[in-house]
């Protein structure tokens, strides 16, 4: 499994991956190392049977400060002004956003502070999100002339149209309660709570079997683009596939018998 100084990396016993970004004097910003760094480590958990749930934390007072805009800031002395150096830390950072999504294992997002532009986009692309009753999400581009368009893309598809716009118009900073209240995270605890939140609803997703939670994480982000006919007919060719598989077989048959299931994760 990938360590680095920049993101630690602590698989558990049960199958559950603890990511934390640790770039504190940067307030974890999405820096291209932070980013290639996080597309390997996702890589790596999605192919890795041993990972059965993934959980993004960070140390320090901020969860994500989004990119770095001192190191986007001197990509403007190349000769285009930027541009080429622009484009490729925006198509890392969709990778990096794709990968969350497209990776085979359950992603919960644990924010204990601030969770600004990309690092809201962070949170957003994420399967679930507990946060510390201190945290606090914004998309402020608008503050300095540079429009949230790439988190945009994770925020709209998190909460409805008109919570998203008014983060993104305003770039006012929102609470955690507020946050949750617009579907941006799922529950909000105290701060000494977090760890133990995060990791109790972890471990509960961690004992199913990680064949039928890829299996249903796929066709989940799958369906949703799709219209409503299309979405049932794929949504049933899923359920096709999945009857007659061995965990969909045990667990029935556990059901069945009263007792507890034992996943072959097959």
């Amino acid at each position: 499994m990938l360590t680095s100084d920049i993101l630690l990396a602590d698989l558990d016993v049960h199958g559950i991956l603890r990511l934390t970004l640790n770039d504190q004097d940067r307030r974890n910003a999405l820096s291209e190392a932070m980013l290639t760094t996080l597309r390997v480590a996702f890589e790596q958990a999605s192919a890795d049977p041993a990972v059965r749930v993934i959980v993004l934390a960070a140390t320090g007072p901020a969860f994500c400060a989004g990119h770095d805009l001192k190191e986007m800031t001197a990509g403007r002395a190349s000769d285009d002004g930027g541009k080429t150096y622009f484009a490729h830390v925006m198509s890392l950072c969709a990778s990096v956003m794709q990968g969350i999504v497209t990776c085979s294992k359950p992603v919960i997002a644990e924010v204990t502070g601030v969770a600004t532009a990309a690092g809201c986009q962070l949170v957003a692309s994420c399967d679930l999100a507990i946060a510390a009753d201190t945290a606090q999400f914004s998309t402020p581009g608008v503050h300095i002339g540079l429009f949230c368009s790439t988190p945009m893309v994770a925020l709209s598809r998190s909460v409805a149209s008109k919570h998203a716009m008014e983060m993104l118009l305003t770039g006012d900073m929102v609470s955690a309660m507020r946050a949750a209240e617009i579907g941006l995270v799922n529950r909000v605890v105290a701060p000494d709570e977090l760890h133990d939140a995060t990791m109790q609803i972890a471990f509960k997703i961690a004992s199913k079997s990680s064949m039928t939670l890829a299996t249903g994480k796929r066709a989940y982000y799958a369906q949703r683009e799709m219209t409503l006919g299309d979405a049932y007919d794929y949504a049933s060719g899923v359920m096709v596939e999945n009857m007659p598989a061995q965990d969909a077989h045990e667990g029935i048959s556990a059901f069945i018998e009263k007792r507890k299931p034992e996943w072959q994760d097959a």
